[in-house]
């Protein structure tokens, strides 16, 4: 899935790889997938991105937009697989769109699970999308310490921690695959409430939330995931469905895995030991 990291590190691929070229054809899918959803129908597609130049490529948060001229954007979000397949390469059986360019290459969008491929033109008010654009990332200079204090103030006290980094967009891009990592470092069990944490502990995990994002950002992203080329992150995660049964790599002891608020998380009891 998508998430800072991934969104941050697949638009600097797209922009190194596509900015100048433009489109020759758009493919609608060959397979329907009723969890991947569209603007308008994606047989319209091609009318409206055929001849369109890129000019940039941005991320915000779960999100990547590739902005061509005339004021025309094509998106992707958490659950969209991209791929960048050269000339000779053949396209996959199954695919959400396709996205054939002048240069010969070819941009493939899958979804596994759910996911939105969106094209427009003008502006998209999605709230989601909105949230994402406008919010403030991790990695900026707006995410002060006083920033994070007023964050942690403005929910509930008896809010989990994986609820508040995880949810509702509080911070974009953070889901509940990179928070895994972000608490093991922090210390800090996903379940504690925001009300159990001392100010020193709340001081920790807005370090921790700014260091690891930045270290798998600066890795290319998480071994979880791929890039546009096929490649895994070089980020190692350390709490992830690849590596759980490893053990904890600080105290050797076992890792737990459990479901919670719609997920699994991953915690070592011994070093993020759960406090009432």
């Amino acid at each position: 899935m998508i998430e800072l990291p991934e969104s941050v590190n697949l638009a600097r691929e797209l922009k190194e790889a596509l900015k100048g070229k433009k489109i020759e054809k758009v493919l609608p899918p060959s397979s329907v997938h009723k969890f991947c959803w569209y603007e308008g129908e994606p047989e319209a597609y091609d009318a409206l991105l055929k001849g369109k130049k890129i000019v940039s490529v941005e991320s915000y948060g779960i999100y990547v937009e590739i902005i061509f001229d005339q004021e025309t954007k094509l998106n992707f979000n958490d659950g969209v697989n991209i791929r960048l397949l050269t000339e000779e390469e053949n396209l996959p059986v199954k695919y959400q769109l396709a996205v054939f360019l002048d240069s010969g290459e070819k941009l493939v969008f899958t979804v596994a699970m759910y996911g939105g491929i969106i094209a427009y033109q003008g502006e998209n008010t999605n709230e989601y999308y909105q949230k994402n654009k406008i919010g403030v990332s991790a990695i900026s200079k707006e995410f002060t310490n006083e920033y994070w204090i007023n964050l942690i103030h403005s929910v509930k006290p008896t809010m989990s921690l994986k609820a508040f980094l995880a949810t509702e967009q509080r911070i974009i891009g953070i889901g509940n695959g990179v928070l895994q990592d972000i608490l093991f470092a922090a210390k800090l069990h996903p379940k504690r409430k925001i009300e159990s944490l001392s100010e020193e502990e709340k001081d920790i995990l807005y370090q921790k939330t700014k260091s690891v994002l930045e270290e798998m950002i600066r890795k290319g992203g998480r071994d979880t995931e791929k890039d546009m080329y096929g490649n895994l992150g070089n980020y190692k995660t350390i709490l992830s469905k690849n590596t759980y049964k490893e053990g904890c790599p600080v105290c050797h002891g076992a890792i737990t895995k459990e479901n919670y608020l719609g997920g699994s998380i991953y915690y070592c009891p011994n070093c993020q030991p759960m406090k009432k």
